[in-house]
């Protein structure tokens, strides 16, 4: 094979865990923000009961973009963070080999406006009857849930093909 290429890239919408955790690399004056963000997946069985598992991804940000996590995500907030996988190796104390995979992001971008904690500096706008000034205007109305019988793959379970 001549000079195949190849791709690392990871996009993810998902939740934080917990609030983010800071440092500053000592000998470089460097920020570092690492998280965990969790993603679900779901699908209705054949017992017509919904089935979600959680995946839980390690995301580590640098420079920058640590920056704007300090800045804007906290636990809960609802997050995409685009990057590459990364596997390292390290050994703890007795000498043992362990493995740690994370996401390396390039870009963090928070899907929900943060909480404003500033009273005066709340739902008042200068743009009256917009509709980004209703509590509910991102909120779903109503949408009726979907019942598939039955795919164009003839796969009329439900579950993952």
């Amino acid at each position: 094979m001549a000079n195949v290429r190849s791709l690392n890239r990871v996009i993810l919408c998902g939740r934080l865990g917990k609030d983010p955790e800071i440092r500053t690399i000592p000998s470089n004056g460097q920020s570092v923000a690492s998280f965990s963000l969790a993603t679900s997946d779901g699908y209705m069985d054949k017992a017509n009961n919904w089935q979600e598992s959680t995946e839980w991804h390690n995301v580590v940000a640098w420079g920058y973009t640590a920056k704007k996590v300090e800045k804007s995500l906290s636990k809960g907030s609802l997050t995409m963070v685009e990057g590459k996988i990364r596997t390292r190796k390290w050994q703890d104390k007795s000498g043992q080999d362990h493995y740690t995979t994370e996401i390396i992001a390039d870009s963090i971008t928070p899907l929900e406006k943060r909480q404003v904690s500033n009273p005066d500096y709340s739902s008042q706008s200068q743009y009256p009857n917009h509709p980004q000034q209703d509590a509910n205007y991102y909120q779903p109305q109503n949408i009726p849930e979907m019942q598939i019988e039955d795919d164009s793959f003839g796969n009329s379970g439900g579950e993952p093909f």
